[in-house]
């Protein structure tokens, strides 16, 4: 199976490929939800994480996300900034 496009980047070269295909699935399963939905979800995805013992260092999610943010459309990079905002805030 090919890596999508946004795991090739190379500064994401150093980022264990677990972490990435964690972030993968749930790119995917979060594609359709409504705002409502996506704080119950990145609650379960943060179980998720810990139950996977899969964790991210600071350096890392920004790399992440500013990948994320080059290809994404307007739209989702508002998407992305919520999901980091409520994130954020739970903390």
């Amino acid at each position: 199976m090919n890596r999508p496009e946004w795991m090739n980047d190379p500064s994401l070269a150093d980022v264990d490929q677990a972490k990435l295909d964690f972030l993968q699935t749930l790119v995917f399963e979060s594609q359709n939800l409504s705002p409502k939905e996506m704080l119950s979800f990145l609650m379960n995805i943060s179980k998720r994480g810990k139950d996977s013992s899969v964790s991210f260092t600071k350096d890392e999610m920004n790399r992440v996300i500013a990948v994320l943010k080059q290809r994404s459309t307007p739209d989702e990079i508002a998407r992305i900034d919520k999901a980091v905002k409520l994130m954020q805030n739970r903390k």
